[in-house]
């Protein structure tokens, strides 16, 4: 996994959990690797791996079920999917109708856009 300097660690690889969740790769009740196995696999120091799962957990899309291992919850999907609606709306969009009109273009312009660029 090759890491972002500008973000922390722990939330990248949060983040990649959340994207396997959307891309419904991990469904609801799945279990989902070690701490040590995911210390291992991206090569970070465990106490990190363990930050990303607390994260997760925090946010309910994960759970730990004592002695068997972590699991994503019934309701993952929803949570990752509104969370990450949230964030499209606060952060991403804001900057897309920036560029937009920096630009030059108008939000009725898009459709023609999109359909140029063969993106749907």
């Amino acid at each position: 996994m090759k890491f972002d300097p500008n973000q922390p660690i722990y939330l990248q690889i949060a983040e990649h959990f959340c994207r396997q969740i959307l891309s419904k790769e991990l469904a609801g009740g799945a279990r989902i690797p070690s701490v040590r196995e995911v210390a291992a696999l991206t090569e970070v120091n465990p106490n990190t791996a363990m930050r990303a799962y607390h994260h997760l957990q925090e946010q309910g899309i994960i759970e730990q079920q004592r002695g068997i291992g972590y699991f994503t919850t019934d309701n993952a999907y929803e949570l990752v999917l509104e969370q990450q609606r949230r964030e499209f709306l606060s952060s991403e969009l804001p900057r897309f109708l920036e560029k937009l009109e920096q630009l030059g273009y108008t939000l009725e312009d898009l459709p023609a856009l999109v359909s140029s660029q063969n993106l749907r």
